[in-house]
């Protein structure tokens, strides 16, 4: 028999792939919403959506009324420069959001989070490659910093409550439904951009790393921790550093252009590498995240072609 579960962020880009799997695996799923970037499209059948601000009073009585055990929280802040312009603002929802839904869950039926959190902003620049989860944390934006608070709050729920959590630390996440505009993944916006006909921008020289992980490991990762009892955090990555420029060049095969990108000015203050080991998920959940970067942009630009260009 299923779990009742809350997705927040159930109606945006990783969100909605995790409900869809929970909904195929027979729980119960109530999404709540805010649909400030997600959209009702991405609510998988069988789930119910709540459109509610994660701040709201609303949000938290609908975990104590629904009688929620599990809540995965994919709701956050999540655009870096505006945390740094807003820290506040980014303060505001991913720690005092957090903190509203967890009181509202434990005054109900509440018993594990599994909580979406970053492996890029979380460790800062990294003394070893691909960082493990026991490298120091050192965010050096609010964005990083709120979400190694809601790490730290949990923890104190864990201790303080018996609620069981479970961190996942992703790496990039890239793939279908992902939302080019706004503070998007740079795959995202390149494949909007090529499909467009526009010339893409490069940021800086793009030899700036990151770990690419496709959604649909970042959903066996949270399928694989539901139920899980204590206090557990795992980075979900492929350990493998990409720089920008070996991306768009893949990109363009992906979808068959020949169209060169420019480079723009760096990004101030952006990290040069970032790589995590997923090898304590593997060991201790069985989790293998082993989609090939060259697949996972296959099936991303196939699903950009069919659903954004469709028209074109």
């Amino acid at each position: 028999m299923g779990s009742i579960i809350c997705v927040t962020g159930g109606a945006g880009f990783i969100g909605s792939h995790v409900a869809e799997a929970l909904v195929a695996a027979g729980h119960t799923v109530h999404i709540v919403d805010d649909l400030s970037s997600g959209r009702k499209e991405n609510v998988p059948a069988g789930a119910e959506l709540h459109i509610l601000d994660i701040r709201s009073p609303e949000a938290a009585r609908l975990l104590d009324e629904e009688r929620i055990e599990v809540l995965v929280h994919h709701a956050a802040q999540m655009d870096v420069r505006r945390s740094v312009a807003d820290p506040g603002f980014d303060a505001d929802v991913n720690i005092g959001g957090l903190l509203n839904l967890l009181e509202g869950g434990r005054r109900g039926s509440l018993r594990q989070v599994v909580f979406a959190s970053t492996g890029g902003a979380i460790y800062g620049e990294q003394d070893t490659f691909p960082a493990s989860e026991d490298h120091p944390q050192r965010p050096v934006c609010p964005y990083g910093v709120s979400k190694l608070a809601g790490e730290r709050y949990l923890y104190f729920y864990h201790h303080e409550y018996g609620l069981d959590a479970t961190c996942l630390r992703y790496a990039n996440v890239y793939g279908p439904r992902q939302n080019p505009h706004g503070e998007a993944g740079v795959v995202a916006i390149f494949l909007d951009r090529l499909l467009s006909g526009r010339q893409p921008v490069i940021n800086g020289d793009g030899t700036q790393t990151r770990d690419y992980v496709y959604v649909g490991d970042i959903v066996r990762a949270n399928l694989a921790a539901i139920g899980r009892p204590g206090f557990h955090t795992y980075n979900v990555g492929t350990g493998v550093e990409t720089d920008v420029n070996e991306l768009y060049d893949a990109l363009r095969k992906a979808v068959g252009s020949s169209v060169k990108a420019v480079h723009g000015p760096a990004k101030p203050g952006e990290q040069r590498r970032s790589c995590i080991s997923s090898a304590l998920l593997e060991t201790e959940l069985g989790v293998h995240v082993g989609t090939r970067l060259s697949e996972g942009l296959r099936l991303t630009a196939a699903w950009f072609k069919g659903h954004l260009h469709a028209k074109g």
